[in-house]
C-alpha cells in the first residue's frame, strides 16, 4: 500500500501542477477540461479509493479515525470536481482540491492512526453519508469562494495575470458558488434531520459540540443565501460567510475528532 499510496500522491500533485501551469498560461478560458489531467486525476482517484478500503475497512471493523476520515472527504471531492467537470466551468478549482487530496493520501502513509468501531447501524450509515456528501459539496464552495476573493483583489488592483485571465466572469463565478453552496445547504439540512432522527441523543456530552458547531455552520449559511436572495449579497461578504460557514463545520467534525483522538487519546 505504500507504493501505491506514494503514486496517488504524486499523481494528484502532478495533476495539480499541471493545471495550475496550463491556468497561469493560459490567454482565453479553455471551454473543455484537459483529458490528459482528467485521465491522471482519474487514475489517482481509482487508487485512492483502494487505499481507503484497505485502511477503513479492517478485520476487527470499521476505522474511522481523523487521517482517514480527512482523506474519505478529500476523496469524495476530488470524484464530486470531476463529475462537475463535465457539465460546469469548475477546472480552476482543481489548482487546490489536487494538493489537498495528496496531503490526505500523504497524511494515511506516514500518520496512521486507529480508532476502530465494530459496527455501524444503517441508520447512523444514512447519516454518516449525507453528512460526507454536505461536507464534500461545501468544500468545493470553500474552494470556490477563495478562488473567487483572489480573482476580485486582481481585478480591483486591475493587475489580472494569466491565472485571473483563465478563470470565468465574476459574475458566472459568483452564480456557480452559490449553487453549490444550495445543494450543499440541502443536504446539510438532511444530514442534521438524520440526526435529530436517528441518533438516541444528539446532544450528549460526546456529540454536544459536533451539534452546536453543526448548527451554527447550517445557520451561517442559511443566513447568506436568505441574504442572497433578498438582499443580493455577492462579494466578499458572500465569500466570509462560505468561509465562515465551512471553518465552523470542519471543527464540528475534524476538529473535534483531532482533539478526541490525538489528544485525549479516545475514539
Amino acid at each position: 500500500m505504500f507504493i501505491s499510496g506514494l503514486l496517488t500522491g504524486f499523481l494528484y500533485l502532478a495533476s495539480g501542477v499541471w493545471l495550475s501551469f496550463n491556468l497561469f498560461n493560459a490567454n482565453i478560458v479553455q471551454d473543455k477540461p484537459n483529458k490528459n489531467i482528467l485521465l491522471i486525476s482519474f487514475v489517482a482517484l481509482i487508487l485512492h479509493a483502494i487505499i481507503l478500503f484497505s485502511t477503513t475497512i479492517t478485520p476487527d471493523g470499521l476505522n474511522p479515525s481523523f487521517v482517514n476520515s480527512f482523506s474519505l472527504v478529500s476523496w469524495l471531492v476530488v470524484l464530486l470536481y470531476l463529475t462537475a467537470e463535465f457539465r460546469k466551468p469548475v477546472e480552476t478549482l482543481g489548482t487546490l482540491i489536487f494538493p489537498i487530496a495528496a496531503i490526505a493520501v500523504f497524511l494515511q502513509l506516514f500518520w496512521p492512526h486507529e480508532s476502530t468501531v465494530a459496527s455501524l447501524s444503517f441508520k447512523l450509515q444514512v447519516h454518516i453519508f449525507l453528512s460526507l456528501l454536505a461536507y464534500g459539496l461545501l468544500a468545493i464552495a470553500a474552494v470556490q469562494s477563495i478562488l473567487l476573493l483572489i480573482q476580485t483583489h486582481y481585478l480591483k488592483s486591475r493587475h489580472p495575470g494569466g491565472f485571473i485571465r483563465s478563470l470565468p466572469a465574476l459574475q458566472s463565478m459568483e452564480t456557480l458558488l452559490f449553487q453549490i453552496i444550495k445543494v450543499g445547504f440541502v443536504l446539510l439540512t438532511f444530514a442534521l434531520l438524520s440526526g435529530f432522527i436517528f441518533l438516541e441523543n444528539i446532544f450528549a456530552q460526546h456529540l454536544l459540540h459536533k451539534t452546536v458547531l453543526s448548527i451554527i455552520a447550517w445557520l451561517l449559511f442559511a443566513i447568506l443565501l436568505w441574504g442572497r436572495g433578498f438582499f443580493g449579497w455577492r462579494g466578499k461578504k458572500a465569500i466570509h460567510f462560505t468561509l465562515g460557514g465551512f471553518a465552523f463545520l470542519m471543527l464540528a467534525y475534524f476538529g473535534s475528532k483531532m482533539v478526541l483522538e490525538m489528544i485525549l487519546h479516545r475514539v
